[in-house]
C-alpha cells in the first residue's frame, strides 16, 4: 500500500471535549517521534508499559501532562511499533499535540488505516478487520454479539475449514489431469458429490442468514399499522413504557408516521407507528396515510392492530393480513386483536395475539412473539449469522459455483471443469477472509472506517 512505511496519527476517540482523550501513532518512528516531544526518553523501555511525563511542542512550548503507552513490533494492534498517549480531553490539547506529532514527522491517518495495516501485517484476516467496524456501530447485543463472534475469528475459521475440504478434492481432480491419459481417478465421485452438497447446504444456510443479520445490525423496523382508533399509539406508548404518542378517542390523531427503537431481548426493532389506513381522509391525514404505506413496504414485521370488540374490525384486519401475506409473502404478519378487555376471543389462529394496550396485558407475550418470530429457526448463540452485504454476496456466489460444479458431477462432466468449478467456490470463500484480494476491496472496506480505527 502506498504510504505503508510512513508513521501515521490520529485521534482515537471521539471528537468533543472528555476528561480524557487518546491519540494513536503506529509505524518504524513512532517510538522516536513521541521521544522528541515527550519529557522522558523511550528508547530502552519495554512493550506494554506506561509512562507518566509532560509533552511539549517541538518549540518548547508545554502542552500537557500526558500517560505514553508503549507497544512494540508484533505486539501491537496494527502489528508496527505504536504508541497511544492519553491527555486531557480538550479539543485544543488534542489538536496542538497531534500538530506537534506531525511537525515531528508523522502524518494523519487515513480512514481505516490502523485497521488496514493490522490486516497487512497478518494481525487481522479481512472479515475480522470489517467486524471491528461493526463491533464499534452496534447498537445492541445482538449486534454486539455477532460482530465480537466474527472479529474473534469464529467466522474465518468455518470459512477456513470450508476452503480446506474444497482444497483436498481440487487438488485430486487436478491431479487426474495430470494423468488423463492413463484414465487414472484420484477423487471418489460419490464422496466428492456428497462433500460438494454438503458444503453448498452449510454455505446456503449461511447465507440465508444475511436477512436476519442485516436487520439485527440496522435495527428491525416493525410496522403498527390499521383503522383509526384501533389503539396503534396506546401500543406503542405500551411497548415503550412513555407516552410518546398522542392518544385520543378522536379518529385520525395520528397524521404522520412516528417512529422509536425499543430493545428486545438484546434486539433492536424500530417501531413505526402509522397514520390510521381509512377511506375518505382530509388532506393532511390522506397524506399520513400514503407514508404508512411506504413504511409497510420497508417493514420486517407488520402488526396489523383490531379492536376485537368489534367483529367488522377483527374480519377486516383478517382480510388485511391475508392480503399482506399475498403481497410480500418474505414479511412476517401479526394480526393483534387489541381492547381483550372488553372482549376476550377464545379461538385464535397461529398468528392472532389477544393484548389489552390500554391495560397492558398479554404485552410481554407480544414482545416474546417479536422476538421468536424475527429469529425463526436461526440458534443465534450457536449458529453463525452473516451481517456484512460483501460476505452475503460472496456466499452467494460461492453457492452458484458449488450448483455448477454438483451438476457437472451428476452429469458426469469431465474433471477439468469440476475443478474450475471448484477452484471459482474456493476463490469467492477466499474473497471473505482476505485471502485473495484487490486494492481497489481494500480501499473500498477500510474508507468506511473512521480516522482514528
Amino acid at each position: 500500500m502506498i504510504g505503508n512505511q510512513d508513521t501515521i496519527c490520529a485521534l482515537a476517540t471521539p471528537n468533543g471535549i472528555g476528561a480524557i482523550g487518546v491519540i494513536r501513532l503506529s509505524g518504524a518512528d513512532a517510538w522516536s517521534i513521541t521521544s522528541k516531544l515527550f519529557s522522558k526518553d523511550l528508547k530502552d523501555k519495554q512493550s506494554h508499559t506506561v509512562h507518566f511525563g509532560t509533552i511539549t511542542s517541538p518549540k518548547g512550548e508545554l502542552l500537557d501532562e500526558v500517560l505514553v503507552t508503549l507497544f512494540s513490533v508484533g505486539k501491537s494492534y496494527t502489528g508496527e511499533e505504536s504508541v497511544e498517549i492519553s491527555c486531557h480531553g480538550s479539543s485544543f490539547i488534542l489538536s496542538k499535540i497531534i500538530d506537534a506529532i506531525i511537525q515531528s514527522g508523522a502524518r494523519m491517518a487515513n480512514p481505516g488505516e490502523f485497521t488496514q495495516r493490522a490486516f497487512l501485517n497478518g494481525k487481522l484476516d479481512l472479515s475480522q478487520a470489517e467486524a471491528v467496524a461493526d463491533l464499534i456501530a452496534s447498537q445492541s447485543r445482538s449486534a454486539h454479539d455477532i460482530a465480537l463472534k466474527q472479529l474473534r475469528g469464529n467466522f474465518s475459521n468455518e470459512l477456513k475449514d470450508l476452503r480446506d475440504k474444497l482444497i483436498h478434492f481440487a487438488s485430486l481432480v487436478e491431479l487426474e489431469l495430470d494423468f488423463a491419459e492413463e484414465d487414472v481417478e484420484f477423487a471418489d465421485r460419490t464422496e466428492l458429490k456428497q462433500l460438494v452438497s454438503d458444503v453448498l447446504i452449510y454455505v446456503m444456510r449461511m447465507a440465508s442468514s444475511f436477512e436476519l443479520g442485516n436487520a439485527i445490525k440496522n435495527g428491525v423496523p416493525v410496522a403498527i399499522v390499521g383503522a383509526p382508533n384501533t389503539g396503534k399509539s396506546t401500543l406503542l406508548n405500551q411497548l415503550l413504557g412513555e407516552n410518546r404518542a398522542i392518544v385520543s378517542d378522536i379518529a385520525g390523531t395520528t397524521r404522520d408516521v412516528i417512529e422509536e427503537t425499543l430493545n428486545i431481548d438484546g434486539i433492536l426493532f424500530r417501531l413505526i407507528d402509522t397514520a390510521g389506513i381509512r377511506e375518505g381522509a382530509e388532506e393532511i391525514e390522506a397524506m399520513g396515510i400514503e407514508r404508512s404505506k411506504e413504511k409497510i413496504d420497508q417493514a420486517k414485521i407488520v402488526l396489523c392492530l383490531a379492536d376485537a370488540s368489534s367483529n367488522v374490525s377483527v374480519e377486516e384486519v383478517q382480510n388485511w393480513s391475508n392480503d399482506l401475506l399475498d403481497s410480500y409473502p418474505s414479511k412476517k404478519i401479526g394480526v393483534i386483536l387489541n381492547k381483550m378487555d372488553l372482549n376476550s376471543i377464545s379461538s385464535l389462529n397461529d398468528n392472532e395475539i389477544q393484548i389489552s394496550a390500554k391495560e397492558g396485558q398479554n404485552i410481554e407475550v407480544l414482545k416474546t412473539w417479536l422476538v421468536d418470530t424475527f429469529k425463526g429457526n436461526f440458534d443465534m448463540a450457536n449458529e453463525t449469522i452473516v451481517s456484512n452485504a460483501r460476505h452475503h454476496e460472496a456466499l452467494l456466489k460461492t453457492a452458484e459455483s458449488l450448483t455448477q460444479a454438483k451438476s457437472g458431477l451428476e452429469t458426469g462432466i469431465t474433471a477439468d471443469f469440476v475443478a474450475m468449478d471448484i477452484r471459482q467456490a474456493m476463490f469467492y470463500l477466499g474473497s471473505i477472509t482476505g485471502d485473495i484480494s484487490t486494492d481497489d476491496l481494500l480501499g473500498n472496506i477500510f474508507a468506511k472506517f473512521c480516522i482514528g480505527k
